[in-house]
């Protein structure tokens, strides 16, 4: 796994809109805050032209989504490419987008939720890890959340442990001034599942949001066979977080990457809080992952700080790290050397 030259003082990051774009008057403040922060740290930013757009869910055409996102890779100057946003049809770029080239030139891609399509495909289809955590505009906060410093710390670099947070955002939070910190209120209590009291995973984590997952599954942009054969020695963790999935698409969907052979070499699973989740057969989530996933007999860990209820990890995907969770806390170590 290739692991890209970390950021420094006075390099370039890029943002781009694979998939939606900002559209609002706080998107827009929250963007521009965002990127005054990292100037005051010494970073400079590039924005391309489709960042300040949305049509119907979509930064730009298709083509053209996957034209400026191949331009900022291409750039020698650039260091880092940041998403702007999620959405619901990044997808629709991966035609077009030079596989080939990410693989030549490897840099850090950072983003969640739809994201996933590129986040996980450069992980899985060019051997190079990628960032799945917060998107570009979550740099605006006037005191940053110790897990944005924790995301900042890793794009330089750093060797941390991230440990489970206090409190999480249950919804979502607009803010007025667009300088506004998560709006945490409910306590974070990991669940262990499967696995017993206290849990140590030791693996190469993968993943992303389920529901682009299972998108991609079976198509030309999936690769988990060959990612599954290459680190069969380090075993796999698979992490995963849900946008709108209820119970019913969490039990067919796990089930459907279960026949595609995905979860072969699995060490452990990891799931985020769900951003939305509803069932209309009495099944909780816990079940429904059980349903599908305990024949495996590994540690399975429910609620974690992952995905759309932020405050959230940030997870270098493809790389081998441990994870521990005990008595409703959790942490994560990244093993880069």
């Amino acid at each position: 796994m290739v692991i890209p030259d970390f950021i420094k003082y006075g390099d370039t990051i890029a943002v781009t809109a694979p998939s939606d774009g900002n559209k609002s008057d706080i998107d827009f403040a929250r963007l521009d805050h965002a990127k005054e922060k990292l100037y005051s740290l010494g970073i400079h930013v590039f924005e391309t032209d489709d960042v300040r757009q949305s049509v119907k869910g979509r930064s730009a055409k298709a083509k053209e989504r996957a034209k400026q996102f191949m331009q900022v890779w291409k750039d020698e100057k650039i260091k880092c490419v940041i998403s702007a946003k999620g959405g619901d049809f990044l997808m629709e770029i991966l035609p077009y987008i030079d596989f080939e080239e990410i693989k030549r030139n490897p840099k850090w891609f950072q983003g969640f939720s739809d994201n996933t399509g590129l986040a996980f495909t450069i992980a899985a289809m060019c051997d190079t890890a990628t960032l799945y955590t917060s998107n570009f505009n979550d740099f605006a906060m006037e005191k940053w959340h110790p897990a944005i410093q924790n995301n900042w710390d890793i794009l330089n670099g750093k060797d941390i442990i991230q440990h489970s947070f206090d409190k999480y955002q249950d919804g979502f939070f607009t803010g007025e001034t667009g300088r506004e910190g998560y709006d945490v209120s409910k306590d974070v209590k990991w669940l262990n599942a499967c696995g017993g009291e206290d849990v140590r995973i030791e693996g190469r984590i993968i993943g992303g949001c389920l529901d682009v997952l299972l998108n991609l599954a079976g198509t030309g942009y999936d690769n988990v066979s060959s990612f599954n054969r290459k680190y069969s020695s380090d075993g796999i963790i698979w992490f995963f977080e849900s946008f709108s999935l209820g119970s019913e698409d969490i039990e067919r969907g796990l089930w459907q990457l279960k026949e595609n052979g995905w979860f072969e070499n699995v060490r452990g699973f990891v799931f985020g809080r769900p951003a939305f989740f509803s069932s209309s057969t009495d099944t909780s989530y816990k079940e429904a992952v059980l349903n599908e996933l305990a024949e495996y007999n590994v540690p399975v860990i429910l609620d974690a700080d992952i995905g759309h209820k932020p405050p959230q990890f940030t997870i270098i995907n493809g790389a081998k790290c441990i994870i521990k969770s005990s008595r409703g806390r959790g942490s994560l170590k990244h093993i880069l050397y």
